[in-house]
Formats: C-alpha cells, sequence, structure tokens
C-alpha cells in the first residue's frame, strides 16, 4: 500500500524546500488520481494496527502523511483533504513552532496555537523531532533528548499522548528505532521510497516520496500499485554505507563538499 510523504504544498515556497514542494493544483490532483484509482485513504493508525497483528487493511489503501509542520498544511491541505473526507498524519518538527526554529529564516510554519487547532478527528499529528536532525549520527545523548523531548511538548501541547513519530531526513538505525520504542513511540515512519505492507516494521514505515519533479505518470502507478519495491525488504549496502560516511562527516566537523 503507498503510505505517501509530502512536505509543503504551495505555489512559492522558499528555496531550501521547493524541491520538496508540489502546488495546490497538483496535490488536487494527486487527490483525484487517488480517488479514481480506487484506493481508499485510511488513517496511519489502521496501518499500523494491521502491523501489529490487529485488524486486516481494506484490499486497497493508502495512507497521506505531512512531515515537518508547515502552515500550509492548516490554510491549504487541510481544505482540499475535508473536500474529499479524507484523514492525514501531521509530523510536527517541535522545534519549528516557535522563533529562532532550526529552518531557515522565512520558513512559513506552524506555530503552537495554530497547531492546536489542527488537533481535530481527521487529523493524526506525530513528532519529528526537536531540531530536525539525521539521528542516525547522533551521540546517545542529544539522540534521546530528540526522541522524548519532542513528544513530551506535544503531549503537554495537546494535552494527550501523541505515539507516531517520522524520521528527519526518513534516517534510522537499529540503535535509533530502539531509543524510539523506548520512548513510547509505537511507530515511526521512514522513507525507503518503497510501498508499506501490513507485514512491515511499523518502526520502520515505507513512504513514497513526492517531490516537485514526481510526475503525474509516476504518481498515476504509485497509485496503481506499481513502479517502487514492497517493504518489507534488507537494509542495502549502499544505505549503510551512506550512513557510516555522514557519521565520519559528523565526527570530523567537516563540509558535505570538502569530503565529497
Amino acid at each position: 500500500m503507498p503510505v505517501f510523504l509530502y512536505h509543503s504544498v504551495a505555489v512559492d515556497p522558499p528555496s531550501w524546500i521547493a524541491p520538496f514542494t508540489v502546488s495546490p493544483g497538483t496535490f488536487a490532483e494527486h487527490l483525484d488520481l487517488i480517488a479514481d484509482s480506487g484506493l481508499r485513504v485510511v488513517p496511519l493508525s489502521r496501518l499500523v494496527a494491521a502491523q501489529r497483528g490487529g485488524p486486516p487493511l481494506p484490499a486497497r489503501a493508502a495512507v497521506l502523511t505531512f512531515d515537518d509542520g508547515f502552515d500550509d498544511f492548516r490554510t491549504t491541505v487541510l481544505p482540499l483533504l475535508a473536500r474529499h473526507s479524507l484523514p492525514a498524519t501531521l509530523y510536527v518538527t517541535t522545534g519549528a513552532l516557535g522563533p529562532g526554529g532550526p529552518f531557515p529564516p522565512g520558513s512559513r510554519m506552524l506555530d503552537w496555537d495554530r497547531l492546536g487547532e489542527l488537533d481535530v478527528p481527521g487529523v493524526e499529528i506525530g513528532g519529528h523531532t526537536l531540531t530536525h536532525p539525521q539521528l542516525d549520527v547522533l551521540p546517545a545523548a542529544p539522540l534521546r533528548a530528540e526522541v522524548t523531548e519532542c513528544g513530551r511538548r506535544l503531549a503537554d501541547a495537546l494535552g494527550h499522548p501523541v505515539v507516531s513519530f517520522a524520521y528527519p531526513h526518513g534516517y534510522s538505525s537499529p540503535a535509533v528505532r530502539a531509543r524510539v520504542r523506548e520512548a513510547g513511540w509505537t511507530s515511526a515512519a521512514a522513507v525507503r521510497d518503497a510501498f508499506s505492507s501490513a507485514a512491515d516494521d511499523p518502526l520502520r514505515i515505507a513512504r513514497l516520496m513526492v517531490r516537485a519533479d514526481t510526475d503525474r505518470d509516476r504518481f498515476r502507478r504509485w497509485t496503481a500499485g506499481a513502479g517502487a519495491p514492497v517493504a518489507p525488504f534488507p537494509e542495502g549496502l549502499a544505505t549503510r554505507g551512506w550512513r557510516a560516511y555522514r557519521r565520519l562527516r559528523e565526527r570530523l566537523d567537516v563540509p558535505y563538499r570538502a569530503l565529497g
């Protein structure tokens, strides 16, 4: 089943997020393609329940997720979802909900008051760390803070537990997933550019990232269940090598291009 990953839905996004932004018109077209394909959009919790041995999913199911916490989820995405009566999960970087956050100046993010307004039926709010780091290169103490403090702040603000998590950049590792589990998160979304399934790991849910250059034909193929592998599958050598490279870069405090 496709678990679609979006970031911003906007006409004039800042340059840093533009490659991962789709226009409102494109997003509306995607919702039409989903409807035309016969997919049934279900809450993320339905997928997680099936992965943990609960009730089976509908034969043709999909999930919609949104990372980071852009304000356009409130102004643009939510009205389009409501028009189709579709649920979604919003993963929020809590440090971006106030001034001086981790994203570049001019980024149009939600604030705490507006986040509370989104805590309504049909929207599941999840955690996306405090500052959006690459979790799999962090030492133990910062890792623990990013994973646990994010959940605590969301629970305090919303008045109820928040149990769904997403890894920034999609990066995790066995140690990161163990920390996420210990912190009380019951699911965690990765990327992997693959379909998820009832057999997928609920702490490493595969998603299909929708980018600015995701054309209509590719999206249509995804709605038909084609064009990507199906999780679970083993972590490849390339993934492990890329993690080792990023860890080395972090330890040496060398800019990306200096090692490249």
